[in-house]
This record gives structure tokens, sequence and C-alpha cells, in this order.
């Protein structure tokens, strides 16, 4: 996923490899439901990609497979939570969000029950398999939908933190999770919805990242300060909805440019969002958004797709660069 380059800033970073999120997301649902047997899993042909196999073999009436049913799956989901149980809705996320997205909108959202939607393989995780499986879609549908909040964690401590989380909440939550091992970030101390992580400080510029992207921002950062001088402030943003608008806005008035970073269509997303607060406020930063452009994306695996369109350590310090009139 990372070139030698950006192996070797990690390294001078002190940051630590880690498991994939989705792993993090299975242990943690798993130790809920051992502790409550009010928390169930309910999932569409999906036990498997979801690393749900140890939660069935511990937990077998905690947990209901509905098929290749996506539907099925929201609003059998939806009526378990109105029933008052604590429901985690597995599925791939392109498929949980299309193909089910009238039952998130009417059987979860508009009818309040609080089901955990768990969105697996988002974004380009599902590599090779092309566009069909691709989650590009999913912040800009869900944005658009009253009363759910939308999150896509950067590290196994926002993983699991968001798990718990949402299982709390008692209110409608989409959780999105790609399959890529992940670093452990920096800054840990403490979580909630709505929150930004600031991962590091700086006033020449920021990034604002979300889910599986804020590992490249934090590693552009990094090889901007080493390569060029330049002092990036990153912000990591595990809740796209609600979003913290304190955070970003300080971004954008005590830094010169602003580059939002995201595995997801340019259109509708963490940089929209952005774009409209910051312009709302009055402040002025440059900005730009980083993702997958409006095109027939490419094909290949998550890494081949992030070098493409520049979402990685170096991808992203270029445009940096010429956003700050560095190039």
């Amino acid at each position: 996923m990372h070139s030698e380059a950006a192996l070797r800033v990690a390294a001078r970073l002190g940051l630590r490899p880690a498991r994939a999120n989705l792993d993090e997301f299975a242990a943690a649902l798993l130790a809920l439901a051992q502790a409550n047997r009010n928390v169930l899993a309910v999932t569409s042909d999906s036990r498997g990609s979801g690393k749900l196999g140890p939660f069935g073999q511990a937990l077998p009436c905690q947990i209901v497979e509905v098929g290749i049913a996506e539907q099925n799956l929201v609003g059998i989901a939806a009526g378990l939570a109105s029933a008052g149980k604590t429901v985690f809705a597995v599925s791939p996320a392109c498929f949980l969000t299309a193909r089910a997205f009238e039952q998130v909108k009417n059987d979860v959202a508009y009818s309040g029950n609080p089901v955990v939607l768990v969105g697996i393989s988002a974004g380009v995780s599902y590599g090779a398999l092309g566009a069909t499986h691709h989650s590009l879609h999913d912040f800009a549908a869900l944005r658009a939908v009253n009363n759910l909040v939308i999150a896509a964690p950067a590290d196994n401590f926002e993983a699991r933190e968001a798990v718990r989380a949402a299982a709390a909440a008692r209110r409608p939550v989409y959780l999105r999770f790609g399959k890529a091992p992940l670093y452990d970030l920096p800054g840990a101390d403490g979580f909630a919805f709505g929150r930004a992580r600031l991962l590091r400080a700086g006033r020449d510029a920021a990034f604002i990242a979300t889910g599986e992207t804020v590992i490249h921002a934090l590693l552009a950062a990094a090889h901007l300060r080493e390569t060029a001088g330049i002092d990036c402030r990153v912000l990591s943003l595990p809740t796209i909805k609600p979003l913290d608008a304190a955070a970003v806005l300080a971004a954008a008035r005590e830094c010169r440019a602003v580059l939002t970073v995201e595995e997801h269509m340019v259109h509708g997303g963490l940089g929209e969002a952005c774009a409209a607060l910051i312009a709302q406020s009055g402040a002025a930063p440059r900005f730009h958004i980083a993702g997958i452009p409006d095109e027939h994306i490419v094909n290949g695996s998550q890494a081949d797709i992030f070098r493409h369109y520049g979402l990685t350590m170096e991808g992203l310090s270029a445009t940096m660069l010429e956003l700050l009139g560095r190039n």
C-alpha cells in the first residue's frame, strides 16, 4: 500500500502497523454482545467478509443471516431495533447504501430505529472487482438523509471507539470500514461522534482527511516538513456527519491552504461538506478536494487506485505544493 519512501517516513514518526479496522470492529462487537444478549448482528451472506465467524460460533443465537438480500437485511434490523435490540446490520457498503437506500431512509432514519449500519469493504477495498463493487457514493447518498450519523474510522482506536459509541447512541448510525491493515495514529485522547482528532499541529496548511486516507495525509505532512519546511496541520475527521465545524473552521482561518482527502468521489463527500461550511463562514483559504474524480474509475488494487489518483504521500505532497504555489 505504501511506497518505500512512505514506509521510511512512517518509521521515523514511530508509527506502528496495526490490523484492519474490520478486525477491530468484529472484536469490539463480540465483546459488546458477550456482555449484553440484546446486542445482535444481522448479515447478508457477509459473515465471513465481515469477520463475524467467531461471533457466530460464540453466540449463535445473536446472529441473523438473511442471505443476499440487503433490503430485507435493513428491514429486519429496523424491526429488531424497534423491539429494543441493539442491532448491527453488516453488509458490503456498495450494496448496503445503494440497493437498500430506501430502507435506510425510511425504515431506519425516518422511523428513528437505532440500527447501526455497517458498510464493509468500503471505498475501493474490493480492488479489481471493479466499479460495481466500489462504494464511492455512500457519503453523498447518506449525507442527504436526516437523522443519520456517518462515521469512517481511520485506525483501530477510532474503529473500536466508534463501535462502542454507536451501540450506546440509540440512534441511526452508519459505520464505514475498509479491508486494509492500518497504522496506529497519534493523539488517541478520547472519541465522540462529531469531534475531530488533531494528529499534527501546523499553521502553513491543513490536511483534513477521513478513513483509510488519513495515514497518507499524515505521511504527506511529515514529508512536506522534511523536504520543504512546510508545517501542516492534520485533522482526522472520523465523523462526516456531524462535522466538527469548530476544528474545520479553525483550520480554514489559521492556515493558508486546506486540502481534504477521502476515498470517495469528489462530489458529495467530506470535501464538499467542508467547502460548504468554509464558504458560508466567510473564510477564504486556498482549497482543494482530493478524492476520486467524476470518471470511470481505473481498475486495480486499492494501492493501484490510490497511486493513480494521487491519494498517497507523494501525490498529496505534490497537490499541497501546487495549492501553495510551491510546485
